[in-house]
């Protein structure tokens, strides 16, 4: 189930360890036509910049070349707010992970650029749909 955990982001808690999670989630995610740009490894980064020890953490950066392509045709600075962010991390409880991602609706609608609000609802229903499946 997913839900609206932010006014800028929605996810779902998911019942599969994080190396799953983050395996089905690129798959997902493939399936909708996003592929991963970034991938940024937040606890290693933070192991190593501050010395800490943080959960398993992953932000990928997703883009759906053509609706990317869309919102440059109608924006040129609508790199600024791309690519669409989507992090995994592990739950609280062991063999659990939560997948969650930037409500791209949220994001554009900073552009006040009405032809890419619109795309935005179609971003994000893919995104939504990414996630359910993850969840399934």
């Amino acid at each position: 189930m997913l839900t609206q955990t932010t006014r800028y982001g929605f996810s779902t808690a998911v019942p599969l360890p994080y190396e799953e999670a983050v395996e089905r989630t690129r798959a997902e995610l493939a399936k909708e036509g996003f592929g991963v740009l970034t991938e940024i490894d937040v606890r290693a980064t933070l192991r190593k910049k501050l010395d800490v020890d943080f959960r398993p953490y992953v932000i990928l950066g997703a883009c759906n070349p053509p609706y990317a392509y869309q919102a440059l045709q109608a924006e040129r600075d609508i790199g600024l707010l791309l690519p669409c962010n989507v992090v995994v991390y592990a739950g609280d409880e062991p063999g659990t992970s939560v997948v969650a991602a930037m409500d791209p609706e949220a994001a554009l609608k900073l552009t006040g650029n009405a032809a890419i609000e619109a795309l935005a609802s179609e971003v994000r229903a893919r995104l939504e749909r990414a996630l359910a499946a993850v969840a399934s």
